[in-house]
């Protein structure tokens, strides 16, 4: 599957309805449970982990407590999973592309061997905001403007190799334009520097952008489609940018963790992600819930790797 278009199997996900699961498995666990987040509080991804866990834990029986170890584009925050005693206490929520990029650009400290696969549960377009008063009109003035002078345009992400960082690479690579780029640690710290005047835009999805619009005009996503939450936002597809580029969230434990236990997490994920409650909650945050179980998201998550590093072999984008 291409790694840049992925609409039918994205369509079918969340167009079917999610199976209940059977919950045979009597595993619990005996202490609070561990969701370690690899970006700052208050982004996309942090915002994701504290709303399922809510949902998942009371499947568990235990609280859920998210942390936040941000840093190196969420890699400090999977080793210390990958390293983790193998006792369901201690999960990881993924990003992708990050979680299958930084093994590909880095010497990193885990390799997707290092996880057993628990399910991915959302999806998210990543895109381009820039303040409600700026003079740059949409994408293409953008593009027309970097490409006039092209140390002028200085752009944020959340850090090199995530989906925030790969978009503008896929921007430059199709038109020639050439961003400066700043690697923050969040949505909220990029959020800061946009409306101080330190950079002209900001990549971040739309689930990190609609909640709070106030003072930001959303001038592009990587969606397939228009989506509901952004509705009248374009799509780059549609601006003649042919790629697509989403965030993805997904459940993860140290690889040695018990079939047991791996396998009941997966039917809590399953029944949580599968309650019209969660799916409301998620709808109130504009996240799209997209529940993809771990066997089938392990497959997935391996195949793009091997595409992103023939991507890299052609094209680093370190320096993008």
């Amino acid at each position: 599957m291409s790694l840049l278009t992925r609409r039918t199997a994205l369509g079918a996900l969340l167009a079917a309805p999610l199976a209940a699961p059977a919950l045979g498995n009597s595993w619990r666990p005996d202490r609070p449970v561990e969701l370690v987040v690899g970006f700052a509080p208050g982004g996309g991804t942090d915002i994701v982990a504290r709303l399922f866990a809510k949902h998942l834990e009371t499947r568990l029986g235990q609280p859920i407590t998210v942390v936040n170890r941000p840093g190196a584009s969420s890699e400090v925050a999977l080793t210390y999973v990958a390293r983790a005693r193998p006792d369901g206490l201690v999960m990881g929520l993924t990003n992708m592309p990050s979680f299958v990029t930084v093994p590909v650009e880095r010497r990193a400290q885990y390799s997707l061997d290092s996880f057993g696969f628990i399910g991915n549960i959302m999806t998210d377009p990543t895109g381009l905001i820039i303040r409600a008063d700026s003079p740059i009109k949409d994408v293409p003035d953008l593009v027309k403007r970097a490409l006039a002078d092209p140390e002028g345009i200085t752009i944020s992400t959340s850090g090199i190799g995530t989906d925030d960082h790969l978009l503008l690479a896929m921007i430059s690579r199709l038109t020639g334009a050439k961003f400066t780029i700043i690697h923050y640690t969040g949505a909220p710290i990029q959020r800061n520097a946009l409306m101080a005047g330190h950079v002209q835009a900001n990549t971040v999805s739309v689930g990190e952008v609609m909640p709070n619009p106030d003072g930001v005009r959303f001038i592009g996503h990587g969606g397939a489609a228009e989506t509901r939450f952004a509705p009248g936002v374009p799509t780059f597809k549609s601006m003649g940018l042919d790629f697509e580029m989403y965030s993805e969230r997904g459940l993860v434990v140290p690889r040695a963790t018990s079939d047991r236990i791996v396998d009941r997490l997966r039917d809590a994920v399953q029944e949580a992600a599968s309650d019209p409650a969660t799916r409301q909650t998620f709808a109130a945050q504009f996240i799209e819930p997209t529940l993809e179980p771990g066997a089938a998201w392990e497959a997935r998550m391996r195949a793009a790797q091997t595409q992103y590093a023939e991507l890299w072999r052609r094209a680093p984008w370190i320096n993008s």
